[in-house]
């Protein structure tokens, strides 16, 4: 078995987090798991980069073109990010974007989501409002655990371990609140 997935967002969103819970969901039923994380400028609201593969061996990183699954916290990553995707790959993403400083900068025409969405093509994509589900659920600090939700069901791992995954790896006065995110996000992507 092998699995890859490939999460994006940008500085500040949990995307080294929420591979920190996929791979420790992966110890906890028993499985292979690598990762490598790219940060760039990340702390200047630049582009993270997360690649998963569970069940694998081997090397760390994924091939352009082979992801079995993109998780994205932020729709222009997703846009950014699509040619990981295999051609039968799914692509779950946040309905946020962050428009980049240089846009405003330089006074060109910003994105919307409509573009954003076109710009996507006939991938399967499931676009998620994961700020108003996280604000549902007490805090939009959230938002990358309501996106880990939602995609769990195509992920190749129990419920039960990615819970478990998460009351080991967020911060202890935070777990039931991000719990709640994660089912809430379950149940928002079973109704996609």
């Amino acid at each position: 078995m092998s699995f890859d997935v490939m999460i994006v967002g940008i500085g500040g969103q949990g995307t080294i987090l929420t591979s920190n819970i996929l791979g420790r969901a992966c110890v906890i039923e028993g499985i292979p798991v690598r990762g490598a994380e790219t940060h760039g400028m990340a702390q200047r609201g630049g582009s993270v980069e997360s690649q998963i593969r569970i069940g694998q061996e081997y090397g760390p990183l994924i091939a352009p073109g082979t992801a079995d699954l993109l998780l994205s916290f932020d729709l222009m990553e997703a846009v950014r990010a699509a040619h990981w995707l295999k051609p039968d790959g799914i692509l779950y993403s946040s309905k946020e974007y962050v428009i980049p400083t240089s846009v405003f900068m330089e006074d060109y025409p910003a994105p919307t989501e409509e573009m954003l969405t076109e710009m996507l093509g006939s991938r399967h994509a499931h676009i998620i409002d994961s700020r108003a589900i996280s604000q549902q659920a007490g805090n939009i600090l959230t938002q990358n655990i309501v996106m880990l939700g939602a995609a769990s069901p195509m992920l190749p791992l129990q419920k039960a371990s990615l819970q478990e995954a998460i009351r080991k790896t967020v911060p202890p006065k935070t777990v039931d609140l991000n719990l709640k995110a994660f089912e809430m996000g379950r149940e928002a992507g079973k109704s996609l």
